[in-house]
């Protein structure tokens, strides 16, 4: 029968409860990263409709090696970098094509990978890619990065080590310990590799992220997410000038692809702006965190300081239907099961964001206490 592994497969997942589909938008956002609220304002459509008034194309027309390099890019990579404090920045479609380019094209072959066992899946799609030899350690342990480096030292490693971390993870909404990762790197002449997806916009001086006061060093590279807190598209590495060089020269998930559409980076530009003279957006975010982590901790969410507060439910089966019980009383929290999270550590991932009001929050926790009693 003509696709009878992929039936079978789809079968299996059915079975434990782990086969996912795609569901519209239900009811009051606590499941998206548009954090401070800007994908859903009218102010990146109003930098959209400026952009386009002034000329601005939608489509590139090709690869930024031929003819899609615009004005456009340029102006935003320079402003990144910039914002950042980043010698250069080079922007590419999606923070999976950047973080996978990233991890593929950089570290070479006698070079070691060492990163977090909870980095997200573009990092190890890198990984796979790339030449250098990779090992995963416990989360958040520094020392668990400094013991993998010194056991590589001893056996004969000679190239450059990476760090590889989220600095605020997308999952457990805890925070890498990144002076501590930072002076491991700087202790064996290491690269550490922060991904700031879920930080970006929301954390730092300005929204410049939880690696805002190192990410000027030369040792160390940034991710910086487009489509979460800043409301658009795209991501950003931001680094040192050889860094971006090396990827428009070797990077293919960067060469052999179309551009980014011009007129989107225009728009990530305004944000740009936007979460550097609007702190009222962040100011708005963190009330509403504050208030989340009064209601929802006594339920049993992980509450860490930031903005995703994981509710650990166990089995996956009881894990969709209490999101779907939330669903359905118009609270779109969606359940997150393995292998996206380990074994046994389905939850339910609750995002705060800027499109959810306080009343909005305090109805999620009565409905979210009263569906936790019946199951």
């Amino acid at each position: 029968m003509t696709f009878s592994a992929q039936r079978n497969d789809l079968a299996r997942l059915t079975a434990g409860a782990r086969r996912r589909r795609l569901i519209p938008e239900i009811g009051v956002d606590f499941a998206s990263n548009d954090y401070l609220g800007l994908g859903r304002s009218g102010l990146l459509a109003e930098a959209a409709r400026a952009a386009l008034d002034r000329g601005v194309s939608v489509g590139s027309g090709g690869s930024r090696l031929l003819r899609g390099n615009c004005p456009e890019h340029e102006a935003l990579e320079a402003e990144a970098a910039a914002f950042f404090g980043s010698e250069s920045a080079l922007w590419f479609a999606t923070g999976y094509a950047a973080n996978s380019a990233l991890l593929a094209t950089l570290p070479q072959r006698g070079d070691l990978v060492v990163h977090d066992e909870l980095v997200h899946a573009s990092a190890h799609e890198g990984m796979k890619l790339g030449r250098a030899e990779t090992v995963a350690v416990r989360h958040n342990q520094a020392d668990a990065f400094e013991h993998a480096i010194r056991r590589w030292r001893a056996e004969g490693g000679a190239g450059t080590p990476w760090l590889a971390v989220e600095s605020l993870y997308s999952m457990d909404g805890d925070r890498a310990p990144l002076t501590a990762l930072l002076e491991v790197a700087d202790r064996h002449d290491g690269v550490l590799v922060i991904d700031e997806a879920h930080a970006t916009g929301v954390f730092g001086q300005d929204g410049r992220g939880l690696a805002d006061t190192i990410s000027g060093r030369e040792n160390v590279i940034t991710l910086r997410t487009c489509g979460k807190a800043l409301g658009a598209e795209g991501a950003l590495v931001c680094g040192s000038a050889v860094v971006t060089d090396f990827l428009v020269n070797r990077g293919r998930g960067f060469i052999f692809s179309t551009a980014p559409s011009p007129l989107m980076a225009a728009v990530v530009r305004a944000s740009l702006d936007l979460v550097r003279t609007r702190p009222d957006l962040r100011e708005a975010l963190w009330a509403r965190v504050a208030r989340a982590e009064a209601l929802l901790a006594p339920l049993g969410a992980s509450v860490a300081g930031s903005q995703i507060m994981p509710l650990i439910v166990g089995p996956d089966d009881r894990t969709m239907d209490l999101a779907g019980a939330l669903q359905a009383a118009g609270y779109d929290v969606r359940g997150i099961r393995p292998p996206t999270v380990p074994q046994g550590t389905a939850r339910l991932r609750i995002s705060i964001t800027n499109n959810a009001s306080l009343t909005d929050i305090e109805g999620l926790a009565a409905v979210l206490a009263e569906a936790t009693v019946k199951a």
